[in-house]
């Protein structure tokens, strides 16, 4: 499997990723995006910066990167740096599939994107992902997967899947929503010929959503690699906008409020590879530091207070605004 490429890693940040939902496109809702990037949002300013970020998470031994196709043009600023790049041969690359990006580059659209889970957009969009990561793609996710999410349930679709998983490609699904727990179990449960039939998970946990934490043991006990995304919550667990208590212990640490709450994640031992949703150079680096930070039981007690209700979590979650 690729992600033993990451297993195996001397480095303090193998096991960090960096993904480029906020960087793919001109529109996202996490905080604080109006001064993280540039004024000039044009196709060619965001491959800049995605470039811009990509050689700085690989310099400093990250070796996960993940895109998706509603992310925008997120593939293809990925699969572009590849092309320029010849020296990253040992990253490990991931994609998803299942939204369709629908915001035309734009930050006041109506919808930025539109979900769809049934066999005719995995062809289609698995197409396009081929054209532009070709042999480079390691893992293919289906994206944010819910418990009544036809793809549990779709045979032909998991044969389909499966026959992908037979010529090499890493077959996985993503997670989102308060039922989480119950989608990752459901997950689990499929196979194909007896055969289960993804190899990895990625979830939303951070110290405020912390419900689906159970379910990734299981699912990191039954052999699939656990990504986890959003750690930092769309930017509700790094600078100002992190609760007074992350903060205070992050003075302790000498270090910030996102690599606290990185390193929380980190700690735990299903974790395989942590995301960064950096959207500049200096975010990734203090995300980074996640890798070195210790906190005690007592600093992880205080965090643990933090968790909200998961219902609570996602309706705050999807008020957030596109900005």
């Amino acid at each position: 499997m690729p992600f033993a490429r990451l297993a195996a890693a001397t480095t303090p940040t193998a096991h960090l990723g960096l993904g480029l939902a906020a960087v793919g496109r001109p529109g996202y809702i996490n905080l604080g995006r109006e001064t993280d990037l540039p004024a000039d949002r044009s196709v060619d300013a965001l491959r800049e910066r995605t470039f811009e970020l990509l050689d700085a998470a690989h310099a400093q031994g990250v070796r996960y990167f993940d895109a998706a196709r509603s992310y925008g043009r997120s593939e293809e600023f990925l699969a572009g740096w590849l092309a320029a790049r010849p020296d990253a041969v040992d990253v490990v690359v991931g994609s998803k599939w299942g939204y369709t990006y629908t915001a035309d580059w734009r930050t006041d659209a109506e919808a930025h994107e539109v979900k769809d889970h049934g066999l005719a957009t995995y062809e289609r969009q698995r197409a396009e992902t081929a054209e532009l990561l070709g042999a480079r793609l390691d893992l293919y996710q289906i994206h944010s997967v819910t418990p009544d999410s036809p793809a549990l349930t779709d045979k032909e679709l998991h044969a389909r899947l499966a026959e992908a998983a037979s010529r090499g490609l890493t077959v996985g699904f993503s997670t989102s929503g308060p039922a989480q727990a119950e989608a990752v179990r459901a997950a689990l449960a499929v196979t194909v010929d007896g055969e289960p039939l993804f190899r990895t998970v990625q979830s939303t946990y951070n110290v405020l959503e912390t419900s689906v934490a159970p379910a990734l043991a299981e699912a990191h006990e039954a052999g699939l690699t656990v990504i986890v995304k959003e750690g930092v919550a769309n930017g509700r667990l790094a600078g100002a906008h992190a609760p007074d208590v992350l903060r205070a212990v992050a003075e302790e640490t000498g270090l910030g409020p996102d690599a606290v709450a990185l390193a929380l994640v980190l700690r735990q031992p299903w974790a395989g590879v942590v995301l960064s949703g950096a959207a500049t150079v200096n975010q990734l680096a203090s995300n980074l530091h996640a890798a070195v930070v210790d906190l005690d039981d007592g600093q992880t007690a205080r965090l643990a207070a933090l968790a909200e209700e998961p219902a609570e979590y996602w309706d705050r979650r999807g008020r957030l605004p596109w900005h």
